[in-house]
């Protein structure tokens, strides 16, 4: 697998951005090779990927709240209640600046793949994979929305970004205080 990753990077690399395919750009959102050359997400990456977040967010903290312990079910439903709200203002933002992406209706499979594995455990084993889960998420939510707001190529998207990287970067913080 690092071979594939390495082999990905020194191709992106290589070849101007400008020459690729959209879906090779998709590619390397979704492996994280863009995450690691500071690269900034198209818009539709941008949208696809802030939207699939945030469903993830609610979905896995819906179950939290079944399943979590009473710090887990507390930190569970501030995501629900931000996350939501952000979901909100992401799908207004599209509808009102005229961005022509379809916003998501489910998860993408490695999400998917994610909340099955929470849905198999209970007790302590879940609260501690679903902080886990938290933590990567917000990791890689800070890491896109933080990408976006310095070179994404959409004024009202990255002015929404920049908004939403303080709270994100709280939401971490608070993932990481209960991962210990």
């Amino acid at each position: 697998m690092k071979t594939l990753k390495l082999l990905t990077v020194a191709l992106i690399t290589a070849a101007p951005l400008s020459v690729l395919p959209a879906a090779a750009q998709s590619v390397g959102e979704q492996t994280g090779v863009n995450a690691v050359l500071g690269v900034s997400p198209s818009t539709t990456d941008f949208v696809t990927q802030a939207a699939v977040s945030g469903m993830f967010e609610i979905q896995s903290s819906e179950l939290a709240l079944e399943r979590g312990d009473a710090a887990t079910k507390a930190f569970a439903q501030q995501m629900i209640t931000a996350h939501r709200k952000a979901s909100e203002e992401l799908k207004g933002l599209v509808a009102s600046a005229n961005i022509n992406v379809t916003l998501p209706a489910t998860l993408d499979s490695a999400h998917q793949e994610t909340m099955d594995d929470l849905r198999k455990l209970q007790g302590a084993e879940f609260n501690e994979e679903y902080i886990d889960e938290q933590v990567d998420a917000h990791e890689d939510a800070v890491s896109l929305f933080e990408r976006y707001a310095k070179g994404g190529d959409n004024a009202a998207l990255k002015a929404w970004a920049a908004k939403m990287l303080p709270e994100l970067k709280h939401h971490l913080d608070m993932a990481k205080k209960l991962d210990k």
